[in-house]
């Protein structure tokens, strides 16, 4: 599997190393398969989401495919914290169970957190 980057500006490394002002974040990972592959990808994808349930600061997942035939997936996952999240990410544990998404795999994964807009939502 190769990795992207969703933001040119911020770097997923960034991210992680950037002081955390507290508070959960939200996982985006956009997940670009070849259709021969969406089998796979599926299979290693819920290993790892079960992998994340055991792991401290893991919140819940969910993951999306695109209509009519899409390929795409958008993992959506939230975590009490960026050091939470960090751990698990960072884990040798973890970095191996990469080999096994199929090789054209493209993942590009960010952190977000919630903000609030007057009238329109809420934290």
């Amino acid at each position: 599997m190769r990795m992207t980057e969703m933001d040119q500006n911020v770097t997923l490394a960034q991210q992680l190393e950037a002081a955390d002002g507290g508070g959960p974040v939200v996982l985006f990972n956009k997940f670009e398969v070849d259709a021969a592959d969406v089998d796979e990808f599926m299979a290693a994808w819920a290993d790892d989401a079960a992998h994340f349930k055991s792991q401290p600061g893991y919140i819940s997942a969910q993951l999306h495919q695109g209509i009519a035939g899409s390929t795409v997936f958008l993992n959506v996952a939230v975590w009490e914290s960026v050091d939470h999240f960090r751990n698990a990410f960072g884990a040798p544990e973890f970095r191996a169970r990469l080999s096994r998404y199929p090789s054209a795999t493209v993942a590009s994964p960010h952190l977000f957190r919630k903000l609030a807009v007057p009238n329109i939502c809420v934290v």
